[in-house]
């Protein structure tokens, strides 16, 4: 049977008021709609669902068990439609967001302060890892998008739009003993350097530069975290390699110089990573909207 929902929602009412002119008047239509409605149900199904009386209408035994099933169908389908519209208006619902720990730290903070006081009631969610382990969460739903440092591969199922453009530079501490801020690239490894490791999307843009300039870095301290890279460049371990955007308080107040490289490093960019033929939820959408609006 292919049968309209409304003669359901119309034969729903009936049997829980019991009374044609109180179902009218709570659907909103009239009473001879409402017979019409009960009319064409029972022609479809093929049998009897109310008693007429002098007081109103009393289910039929078939009726009855139909509506024991119909109305349990309506609450759910009313309280899907209660849930849709809270979540279009944003009174509830989840964002899982997949990004490293320094673009929590570094970009992403402010931006959900923000979120946050415009609204209240979305709960946010950090997986924090690096992109290419994101990537088969985000294939599977298990997150709603991935912000993390480009480059990356591309690929069909994904989409990557630029949030922000971003320079990596080399840097040192004013403590850190060293003839000149203006370096070849080729003269690099003369130095102490501070990397992170290879396989991480930072790393591995610095060492694709490099050897489009036939230079292969050897870092004498390689750290998996960002932060600490920054942390041992400020206290003067060596010529760390930054995101100037990230350092740009301690470039302004001198505890950390710029090192003019030459040829100096192309700017990149952080990246919005979503699932392709995806719609995102309202919440998702007005957080990826605030974050395109920001540049």
């Amino acid at each position: 049977m292919n049968i309209d929902f409304e003669l359901y929602r119309v034969f729903n009412e009936v049997a829980n008021t019991g009374n044609i002119t109180a179902a009218s008047e709570r659907l909103h239509i009239s009473q001879p709609a409402v017979s019409k409605s009960i009319k064409s149900l029972e022609e479809q199904l093929g049998g009897a669902l109310f008693v007429r009386t002098k007081r109103g209408v009393i289910l039929t035994e078939e009726g009855r068990q139909l509506h024991n099933y119909i109305k349990t169908a309506v609450e759910y389908i009313r309280n899907a439609e209660h849930k849709f519209s809270d979540m279009v208006n944003l009174d509830v619902g989840t964002i899982k967001i997949g990004i490293s720990r320094t673009l929590v730290k570094c970009y992403l903070l402010p931006y959900l302060e923000v979120f946050r006081k415009r609204y209240p009631n979305i709960k946010i969610e950090i997986v924090t890892n690096m992109a290419s382990e994101l990537v088969p969460k985000l294939r599977d739903g298990l997150i709603d998008m991935i912000i993390a440092n480009m480059p990356m591969k591309p690929q069909n199922d994904i989409i990557i739009e630029k949030l922000v453009d971003i320079q990596d530079i080399f840097a040192v501490s004013r403590d850190y003993n060293i003839d000149s801020y203006d370096i070849d690239v080729h003269d690099l490894n003369n130095y102490s350097l501070i990397l992170q490791p290879r396989g991480n999307n930072t790393r591995d843009y610095l060492d694709n530069v490099m050897a489009k300039n036939n230079v292969y870095l050897n870092s004498e301290m390689v750290l998996a975290s960002y932060g600490l890279v920054e942390d041992m460049t400020k206290i003067g371990y060596g010529i760390g390699y930054v995101v100037e955007e990230f350092v740009k308080e301690d470039l302004e107040n001198g505890d950390l110089i710029k090192i003019n490289t030459n040829p100096p490093i192309p700017p990149r960019f952080i990246g919005l990573i979503t699932k392709k033929d995806t719609i995102p939820s309202f919440a998702a959408k007005k957080l990826i909207d605030l974050l395109k609006k920001a540049d």
